[in-house]
């Protein structure tokens, strides 16, 4: 079926190494389209991206390119959690809108996707999931008459500091150490699984998977990790990054004992003194619109606003127990 949707003159084959400048620079098109680069891959983080175990450059990417052979369209497909939790990730370039691109790389995401059920535990629910801009309503419509609905909405929130940031203030109890790697990273990864067991999608992974996300990765920095301790426990984190030059706030968690104590509050501040420190004005960080701890309340009273907002869309593929139950 995707064969014969595809216009002539447009080629659909899986994407090679020797595609990623050409994906890169469709993904910043799509992304200023858009309205909002911050979210554009860098050379190093697509590599990684195909670099990773958990997906097969071979067999979960796609490009379509046109007579020229200008790559005009991309998607991947990736095993979030047991084969269960999928995602996708798609682009078109706007000046390809309207030839059937989108749908040729969606249906072929889920062709895909659906070879990957025999994989998952015979009770899990199986689905896939893709997000998108808000204001993407080509992408939107799209979604919807392939048999997906939108479950979830995030924001993109920002601040641009004009001066250097008033200095945190922490609970008295609370120090904040060097990071370890060697010493400290099974313990932030346990005080993350903590913090974010009551946040929706989330799903643990394995310790030594979520090294390779965090520390093992070109962004890793641990000068802009913070580790807030209370005596010998991690009370609250927050992890820091650079994403196209500009600062990112990756993760910022407190464990439920210290929440509503000003401790997130104060390792925002810290985040965002230590990137000042650095030159860097700009801040953002991603957030789940209907997060239950409070956090965009937070955010918003830290001086962050809402840049730009994004919904995912899901299609499930099999009904049956959620991975977290």
């Amino acid at each position: 079926m995707t064969k014969k949707l595809i216009p002539e003159g447009y080629t659909l084959r899986n994407a090679t190494m020797d595609d990623l400048q050409a994906v890169v620079q469709l993904v910043y098109d799509v992304c200023e389209h858009d309205g909002d680069t911050d979210i554009a891959y860098s050379e190093e983080e697509l590599r990684e991206v195909w670099e990773d175990p958990n997906l097969e450059i071979s067999t979960d990417t796609w490009v379509v390119t046109n007579a020229d052979s200008k790559v005009v369209g991309y998607e991947e497909f990736y095993n979030k959690s047991q084969h269960a939790s999928l995602l996708g990730d798609g682009y078109v370039h706007p000046e390809y809108m309207g030839k059937g691109i989108g749908t040729i790389l969606l249906r072929a995401l889920e062709t895909r996707a659906r070879e990957e059920i025999e994989k998952a535990a015979p009770e899990l629910r199986v689905f896939i999931q893709n997000g998108m801009s808000i204001e993407d309503t080509v992408a939107r419509e799209m979604h919807e008459n392939e048999g997906y609905q939108p479950i979830r909405f995030f924001w993109r929130m920002e601040i641009e500091l004009d001066k250097t940031p008033a200095a945190p203030v922490f609970p008295e109890s609370i120090k904040l150490r060097p990071f370890n790697k060697d010493a400290h990273a099974k313990l932030v990864h346990d005080a993350h699984i903590e913090a974010f067991h009551d946040h929706w999608g989330f799903t643990p992974i394995p310790h030594e998977e979520w090294k390779r996300r965090m520390i093992k990765t070109s962004e890793y920095d641990p000068e802009l990790w913070f580790i807030a301790w209370d005596g010998d426990e991690i009370a609250g984190y927050a992890i820091n990054r650079y994403r196209n030059g500009k600062g990112w706030v990756s993760i910022l968690g407190v464990r439920t004992p210290w929440r509503k104590l000003g401790l997130g509050l104060a390792l925002l501040q810290k985040s965002f003194e230590a990137f000042c420190q650095r030159g860097t004005n700009k801040i953002s960080l991603g957030v789940d619109a209907a997060n239950p701890t409070g956090a965009t309340r937070l955010y918003e009273r830290a001086g962050m606003k809402v840049g730009s907002e994004y919904v995912s869309y899901e299609k499930e593929l099999r009904p049956g127990r959620e991975i977290e139950e």
